[in-house]
């Protein structure tokens, strides 16, 4: 018989230190609540999109109270601004100057949204400016502000320049650069087009410069501008001027055209790449935000101080000191190669289509490459000054902790960063839910003893009031196995009345991304909290103990894909189980970045053994990091083939590096394999996955060990076709099963021990997910089963009862076999047999704009309409319901106990893959929250003799319906359809909503297993 152990895990997920402030180390003892019931601070939280600080304050304040209401943590208190006004302008009737961010009406907005998270028992994240969080109201003259650096160039004709230097009059020179041209070629873009962020450019010139000829001859120029140059007549030369200036940039695009105080010219970016813009910003938080009681609620109900993706727009990124940062690192001159670094030295994501008027290279082998690797080192540096400054004032001013979504979009090697804000936050829409590039973040964060990874879940394109949650837990369950444990939903719309907006209300990004949540969506009290908690539990999971991974890959970039594409594209490593994540050469300077017992970061990730492909590019500092680590015993495998040189500089280091190579493979603990065999030498070396896996699909896991709660875990996620298989881990501790979606807990039924290794049988659903706890036992033997008929459907445990078994009906007699040797015959003959309930009435609650389509405080108007029906179909097949949106009571009855041959106990109802959501009733109880992707009910403990009234309420979204008035819905001011209309695109078309499927009644007897 099992010996439970469930009491000593309830007092250890009970207790309830105090929180973390500024530690940020997964060692940090933080209020947490219990594996059932989260704490604030570990449930996710949603992004909201406060429209501007004049809106109403009482229906911002009962906004951020439903949230928690329905299972959220807090909120991300964003001001908008229409996108900072890039989607559309301040809408008639809204005043920005006098609403604008850090305003005194803003000052009385965000504390009352202080006050709300405090009332509810809630935690708010907060933009340390509008929009994005990426500058604040400013002189526009200070020099903490953006600055940019704008190239010219022109043709020196006849071996001579004589006259005004091209761009003079731009901003400050910077420098004057000559080179020789040996090729000159005109490349085209296409015709250019609009998009989010501007213009594209139609062309650039490709050009290709003599190595050696470029010289700097700023010193030569006159005040004037004027310059006389001369160069041999026989030869091609180029001239090139750069000019900084301070780039006026706003991250809120407004102007009162008064210019009388600070707040008349919207919001500026501040200098990303200096120290200085994160004092402009705290300055200005200092000055206008914190005094009058804003500090002292922030302290006590503040989580993140927070900075989005950086979506800033140049044409080169710089900053004034980056040439005295470049001598420093690099120990030459930054200027006279900086025709070599400026194409693609913007935002490589946002900008990608206006890269810079010319692209030049050398004729050298590497083409001058090492100079523009050079330039983006420089840059993180910068990048560096500016994230430590913003850490460290949130750290000491408010005693509160730091994320940013560090660095990528721009143009440097995204790891490198990753360590040096408090919780350092990706996003799905730029990552595209791809595990792997979640894994290329969450690997320096791991290292670096990170507690919380956060993530910006949930923007989804053309999926407004669209979004179904069965989408939105695949996308955050992809996170979760790629090293991500704390969700940010996108996001929380503002209820009440804006300018320029109809009914269903205010909408960011005009219904061009996902997700607008509020209780204007049906699933907001009839399902979204089935979600906010599983995610909740998992979180609280993830964010326990110490991650612990198998396998480091190497991987170093000048500048990191802002697409982020799988780099390790073998799947060995993943169809055996072994976990990994990625680490620049960068994150070798840390110090948990040291080998023990052969593993790399011993009391972090704890990996195993690195792996260098052939296409990664190695550094020397790198490759001698490398070095060291096999010496201390950590195994290295090359796969593919050698991998190849990082430039910088003129490639100088090439030679050193490609020796340290050869010298490497010749090393104890350094391997080489073919592609695709990683895992075979992993095994070949006793390097056993963590957590072993063997199935017929794709399955995903993390594991983590928490020794100050007495629990390790595995998360496991199957992503795709629904498939079997085992899990195999190696422990000896009990195994039990945590269930997220209802918070409790019971002892694995069925497994096997061989040694100390764990295996069970899993069958796994597409999108389900399973957690699997490691406890300690209070005994020495504990009774399970090893081998389980298909008749048992299902367990229940209790200390009093044990583990009582649930069969259905069979054929013919069966056996399971207990861990002492035991068979145990059951028979499920005498059971009744399942059964299909067909004859639903579904009556269809219509939710429709208010006649008055600028009624926007009106949730919906609702009316009811009866449906008969004999088969599960979509609201789209039904031509009553196809463009209609709201709630769907599904009802059956059904007469217990069955009738005809067979007994019955109890019976589990098996409903249909859950497309948004659903919650079961039974006369009126309501019944536990279902797993969305296997979908049961225990009917059981609800079942009286008699006719029993089941009852399945199914949320739809509201897309249907409001795709049906599109031509008369707008959002501060612009038009669903205009919008859909000048980005080229046309609307969405209805999408299924409702139970679509079989539902399965399947009876069980009950039998206790002594």
């Amino acid at each position: 018989m099992w010996t439970p152990a469930i009491n000593l895990l309830s007092l250890l997920l009970l207790w309830q230190p105090a929180r973390a402030d500024t530690n940020d180390q997964t060692s940090a003892k933080v209020e947490r609540g219990t594996f059932d019931d989260p704490a604030a601070r570990l449930r996710p939280r949603f992004r909201y999109w406060l429209p501007d600080a004049g809106v109403d304050i009482q229906t911002v304040q009962d906004n951020i109270k439903s949230a928690g209401a329905i299972g959220a943590g807090g909120v991300e208190f964003l001001p908008f601004y229409n996108y900072g006004g890039q989607l559309s302008p301040e809408p008639t009737g809204a005043d920005w100057t006098k609403d604008g961010f850090g305003t005194p009406t803003f000052h009385k907005m965000f504390l009352a949204a202080l006050e709300a998270h405090k009332e509810a028992g809630l935690v708010m994240d907060f933009p340390l400016g509008p929009n994005q969080g990426q500058g604040v109201p400013a002189d526009p003259s200070d020099e903490g502000l953006q600055w940019d650096l704008k190239p010219f160039s022109a043709v020196v004709t006849n071996g001579q320049f004589d006259g005004q230097i091209p761009g003079w009059g731009a901003g400050e020179l910077v420098a004057l650069v000559s080179a020789e041209v040996l090729s000159t070629k005109n490349i085209s873009l296409g015709t250019g087009s609009s998009s989010f962020f501007g213009s594209s450019q139609s062309s650039y010139l490709s050009l290709v410069l003599k190595n050696g000829t470029l010289v700097d001859w700023a010193k030569d120029v006159s005040s004037t501008g004027h310059v006389s140059l001369k160069f041999p007549s026989e030869s091609t030369h180029r001239l090139f001027a750069f000019y900084q200036f301070l780039s006026q940039e706003k991250n809120l695009e407004y102007s009162s055209g008064t210019g009388k105080t600070i707040w008349d010219n919207g919001s500026y970016v501040v200098d990303h790449y200096s120290a200085k813009g994160a004092q402009v910003v705290a300055k200005f938080w200092e000055k206008y935000i914190l005094p009058e009681g804003v500090k002292e609620l922030l302290m006590e109900v503040g989580n993140y101080g927070w900075e989005d993706s950086v979506e800033i727009r140049s044409n080169v990124s710089w900053t004034p000191s980056l040439p005295e940062i470049f001598q420093s690192k690099y120990s030459y001159d930054l200027k006279p190669f900086l025709p070599l670094v400026t194409f693609r030295g913007n935002n490589i994501n946002i900008q990608s289509s206006s890269p810079g008027e010319f692209y030049c290279v050398l004729d050298t082998p590497d083409q001058g490459l090492g100079y523009l690797h050079d330039f983006r080192g420089a840059l993180v540096e910068g990048y560096r000054d500016y994230l430590e400054g913003l850490t460290n004032w949130v750290n000491k001013e408010l005693n509160l902790q730091m994320s940013a979504q560090v660095s990528y979009n721009l143009p440097m090697d995204m790891e490198a960063n990753i360590p040096f804000v408090n919780a350092p936050e990706c996003e799905s829409l730029q990552f595209e839910s791809n595990i792997d590039g979640y894994r290329q973040f969450a690997g320096p964060a791991n290292l670096a003893g990170k507690r919380v990874i956060s993530n910006e879940m949930g923007a989804i394109m053309m999926k407004a009031y669209n979004l179904q949650h069965h989408e939105l837990l695949g996308y955050i369950n992809r996170a979760f196995v790629g090293g991500v444990n704390q969700m940010i939903l996108h996001g929380q719309s503002y209820t009440g009345d804006y300018y320029g907006t109809t009914w269903p209300g205010y909408t960011a990004f005009v219904y061009l991304f996902s997700e607008l949540y509020s209780d204007k969506q049906p699933s907001w009290n009839h399902g979204l909290g089935d979600v906010l908690n599983y995610t909740a539990r998992v979180q609280y999971l993830q964010q326990s103990g110490v991650p612990r991974t198998d396998v480091v890959i190497y991987n170093k970039v000048s500048g990191t894909n802002p697409s982020f594409p799988t780099l390790y594209s073998s799947n060995d490593l993943i169809d055996a189980g072994y976990t990994y994540t990625y680490l620049s050469p960068d994150n070798f300077a840390l110090p948990q970045a040291t080998v023990k017992g052969n593993t790399l970061g011993p009391d972090g990730p704890a990996y195993k053994a690195m792996v260098i492909t052939s296409n990664s590019n190695l550094t020397l500092d790198g490759v001698n990091y490398i070095q060291k680590y096999a010496r201390a015993g950590l195994p290295v495998i090359l796969s593919g083939g050698d991998p190849d040189v990082y430039a910088t500089h003129d490639s100088r280091d090439a030679p050193a590096i490609k020796q340290a190579i050869q010298t490497l493979k010749q090393s104890r603990n350094v391997y080489s394999v073919s592609t695709g065999k990683v895992a075979v030498k992993l095994q070949a070396l006793g390097i056993q996955p963590r957590v072993a896996l063997q199935n017929n699909g794709t399955w995903y896991a993390t594991w983590r060990e928490d020794a100050q709660n007495g629990m390790d875990h595995a998360f496991l996620f199957c992503d795709g076709k629904a498939s079997t298989g085992t899990v195999s881990i190696a422990s000896n501790k009990a195994p039990i099963f945590l269930d997220p979606w209802t918070g409790q807990t019971k002892p694995v039924l069925e497994y096997t021990r061989h040694g100390n290794q764990v295996v069970i049988p899993l069958s796994l659903a597409a999108n389900r997910t399973v957690v699997i706890g490691f406890i300690d036992s209070s005994s020495k033997s504990i009774q399970h089963v090893t081998q389980l008929p298909s008749s048992v459907v299902g367990y229940d445990y209790s200390q009093k009862s044990g583990i009582v078994l649930h069969l259905s009906a069979s054929e013919n007699s069966q056996s399971l076999t207990l861990s002492d040797g035991k068979q145990v015959k059951i028979a499920g003959t005498e059971v009744a047999k399942a059964s299909t309930l067909s004859n639903w009435t579904l009556t269809a609650e219509h939710w429709e704009a208010p006649s008055n389509v600028s009624d926007v405080d009106t949730v919906a108007i609702k009316h009811n309409t009866t449906h008969q029906l004999s088969s599960l179909v979509s609201w789209t097949e039904i031509e009553a319901l196809r463009n209609v949106s709201g709630l769907g009571y599904y009802s059956a009855s059904i007469s217990w106990p069955p009738t005809g041959h067979g007994s019955a106990d109890g019976a589990y109802l098996i409903l249909p893959a859950i497309s948004h959501a659903a919650r079961v009733y039974v006369n009126g109880q309501k019944a536990p929250a279902v797993d969305f992707s296997a979908p049961r009910v225990d009917l059981g403990p609800y079942l009286k003799k008699g006719s029993n009234q089941i009852t399945v309420v199914v949320p739809t979204t509201m897309w249907n319906y409001i795709r049906s008035i599109a031509g008369e819905v707008k959002s501060g001011g612009t038009p669903l359809e205009l919008l859909f209309s000048a980005f080229g695109t046309a609307i969405p078309p209805v999408t299924d909503n409702g139970l679509v499927g079989t539902m399965t009644l399947v009876p069980y007897v009950s039998v206790r297993l002594d």
